[in-house]
């Protein structure tokens, strides 16, 4: 089977943030007593989209971007305007699909009243607020710089601009948090009817003051009580599931994360930014990122000291890959996909397929590939059975 060129996205990366919170494992730098070089960053993101166009010329001829996605840190330290000029620069680089999702993540403790008209005006047609919790107390433990009125404030803001597609991030599990406390993070999220939310378990990451410090969570148990609570709440209200974390009302999916989930391409830029480009020309997957520091990045000003790292996916590893992604969908993929996108024949996994079917973590379709309710619950032990 040959590699076929799956979609493409841009993911674009916002490294600063007012505070480290202290369960964030994201590349994020808090606020120091001189403001970040805003204006400059705007300058060597574009000088680095060049530099990868130029590395990955023949990959890419031809395709246009479905989705741009603003992820940090904290996008919305950035102006309207210098948002505004970073996707004229795209544009005039690159073919953007005509109904491209152009998504911006929020703090809600950063954005003034009037922003968001600019933001839209410049082509953003999506915003993703990270309230995580509804509940004050919830949210001084969780270090964040926001009040749950300040959050409701700021949804209002942006749908009185005109925004129609906006996602709200929550968190459940959270320190010393009961299931009446996540269900009533889930009714004042559902009460701003938001077209998309994202609903995930806090988890201690390595390397974060949580992990260090670990704060009282609930037990297994228990967070699993929330997810399957929530879940019904949720679905209740009109969100359905389509994966793991995240609930749209209908034909409001995100389309940059089903793009990832579903194996697709994407160009990352900004520092830490990763990359996964398929060439159909030599039959190969290269997962390409950046440097992680904003000053050694800005330094590279677009040059090869930009790179982290690149390298091509062996092929040993593309079933595992590939399932990292896929097997979050709730209603999974069609099985043509996998050899579509890795390039690899489907009988390199009919071991694996066949042990997790018969551990009834995947439904016995030879046409599909779906989790059972049983695989989406221990859905780690699925994926990992797909290592080489």
């Amino acid at each position: 089977m040959s590699l076929l060129a799956p979609p493409l996205s841009l993911y674009i990366h916002m490294p600063w943030c007012v505070k480290k919170c202290p369960y964030c494992d994201f590349n994020s730098h808090g606020l120091r007593n001189e403001p970040p070089p805003y204006a400059d960053y705007i300058d060597h993101l574009l000088a680095d989209l060049d530099a990868d166009r130029s590395d990955f010329a023949a990959a890419l001829e031809g395709r246009p971007i479905l989705s741009i996605f603003f992820g940090g840190g904290t996008p919305s330290l950035f102006s309207a305007e210098l948002i505004d000029r970073l996707l004229d620069g795209v544009r005039e680089r690159v073919a953007l699909a005509d109904d491209a999702e152009i998504t911006l993540e929020t703090n809600p403790g950063t954005v003034e009243h009037g922003r968001f008209d600019g933001y839209l005006a410049a082509g953003v047609n999506r915003i993703s607020f990270g309230v995580q919790s509804f509940d004050d107390d919830k949210l001084r433990r969780l270090g964040r710089i926001h009040s749950a009125g300040e959050a409701e404030a700021a949804v209002k803001s942006a749908q009185d601009a005109g925004y129609r597609n906006i996602n709200l991030d929550l968190m459940y599990a959270l320190p010393l948090q009961t299931l009446d406390g996540a269900l009533a993070d889930v009714e004042r999220a559902l009460a701003l009817e938001p077209t998309h939310i994202s609903h995930y378990q806090l988890t201690l990451e390595p390397n974060t003051a949580f992990a260090a410090n670990p704060p009282p969570l609930p037990d297994d148990d228990h967070a699993w009580a929330m997810q399957e609570a929530c879940e019904a709440r949720l679905a209740g209200a009109g969100y359905g599931q389509y994966e793991i974390s995240a609930y749209a009302r209908a034909d409001r999916r995100c389309a940059h994360n089903l793009n990832y989930w579903r194996f697709g391409d994407y160009l990352g830029i900004g520092a830490g930014a990763h990359g996964k480009i398929s060439d159909a020309h030599s039959g190969q997957i290269h997962r390409r990122w950046k440097t992680r520091h904003p000053r050694a990045y800005l330094d590279a000003a677009g040059g090869a000291a930009r790179l982290g790292g690149d390298q091509r996916i062996d092929p040993a590893e593309l079933p595992f890959e590939y399932m990292l992604n896929a097997l979050r969908l709730v209603d999974g993929v069609p099985m043509t996909d996998f050899a579509e996108r890795t390039g690899l024949p489907v009988d390199r996994i009919a071991t694996a397929l066949g042990a997790a079917r018969a551990c009834g973590w995947l439904h016995d379709d030879p046409d599909h590939l779906h989790t059972t309710p049983l695989g989406q619950r221990f859905l780690n032990n699925v994926i990992t059975s797909f290592m080489e």
